[in-house]
């Protein structure tokens, strides 16, 4: 019987011993590496959230000829940006550190549903409220402080 053993012997500067390295090249020079860092994360952040946000508001691609609608879309953009970045903020002062990703995932499961009864008279009664919220959708509502049922209920007889 033929026994083969190995170890292995880390090589400095390789895979191994420095698994995914980040090269960040910056023009600031007074900046030290956590600063920058920081910069670096909140700028992938941005773009993550200003993707989503173009895709899910239909704000792209721009096909804008004109600058005032190019100023518009940018606005927009970013105004939609500074709604997400305070939803953000008041979430993680209540201690829930989730994503843009993650935020918009739980959102996205409540619905409002319409129910159409016909009444006796022969009118039609519409009654629209939203489903209840699972835990984690709640406890985002408590943390901003909303109704755990937006809208409300609505009633309407045609």
């Amino acid at each position: 019987m033929t026994r083969i053993t190995w170890e292995k012997k880390p090589v400095a500067g390789s895979m191994l011993t420095d698994p995914g390295v980040y090269c960040l090249r910056s023009n600031e020079t007074t900046w030290d590496e956590e600063r920058l860092w920081r910069t670096y994360m909140m700028l992938t952040d941005l773009e993550a959230v200003f993707r989503s946000l173009k895709s899910e508001l239909g704000l792209r691609p721009v096909y804008h000829s004109k600058e005032a609608r190019s100023d518009g879309h940018l606005f927009i953009t970013v105004l939609a940006y500074q709604c997400v970045q305070l939803i953000r903020r008041r979430l993680k002062e209540k201690g829930i550190h989730l994503g843009w990703r993650n935020l918009r995932d739980i959102l996205s499961v409540q619905q409002r549903v319409t129910a159409r009864f016909t009444q006796r008279d022969g009118r039609t009664l519409h009654v629209r409220k939203a489903t209840q919220p699972e835990p984690n959708l709640r406890a985002i509502y408590d943390a901003l402080g909303l109704d755990h049922l937006p809208g409300g209920t609505k009633k309407r007889v045609d």
